[in-house]
């Protein structure tokens, strides 16, 4: 098997206030093998549809591009419902784009949620269900493009020491959180 991506950028975004309607921080966090080597920072719209676009903006943009070998995001969507469309990221960018979660979502509930109380909901249910079903991949759940889930599972391993998370994930988590209230808090 070859050896898993070593240049990866993991993105999270910051808490906010069940009542917050507005941007929210989004943070991506490089690594070089399990070295912090940058941190990007952005905002996404609450419930928005822009975190595709800011993502590829943000790394398309950064100096890290020319490396990058694989990008993790936490969720397939930042800022509540602001849902991202992992394929076209993959493609636009070139990269195996991996969401990953710690523990399987409720898809129907989230299916309601969106159909039901978000504006455009239907089409960032469509880019949820065109992600592929959530898998689980060595110790988390996943959706993934351009890359396999024998690969996924060697690169979350590889890059998962501290938490079962993999550590561009957990530190972008942390800074995000640090950027929104001032400190890190909770576990990613």
């Amino acid at each position: 098997m070859a050896r898993p991506p070593s240049h990866v950028m993991g993105f999270d975004d910051g808490p906010f206030e069940r009542t917050h309607r507005g941007d929210v921080w989004l943070v991506g966090t490089v690594f070089a093998g399990l070295r912090l080597e940058g941190v990007l920072t952005a905002k996404v719209r609450r419930d928005g549809v822009n975190s595709t676009r800011v993502l590829n903006e943000m790394v398309g943009g950064s100096r890290f591009v020319s490396h990058l070998q694989a990008l993790l995001v936490q969720g397939i969507a930042f800022a509540g419902f602001n849902v991202i469309d992992l394929q076209a990221l993959h493609e636009s960018l070139g990269v195996p784009v991996v969401a990953v979660a710690r523990r399987r979502p409720d898809l129907e509930a989230i299916r309601r949620a969106l159909l039901t109380r978000v504006p455009g909901g239907a089409r960032k249910w469509a880019l949820i269900e065109k992600a592929g079903p959530m898998e689980p991949a060595a110790g988390v759940y996943v959706q993934r493009a351009g890359i396999s889930l024998s690969a996924t599972e060697a690169l979350v391993r590889r890059l998962a020491v501290n938490s079962a998370l993999p550590e561009p994930l957990r530190s972008a988590h942390l800074i995000a959180g640090a950027l929104a209230t001032g400190q890190s808090r909770h576990r990613p």
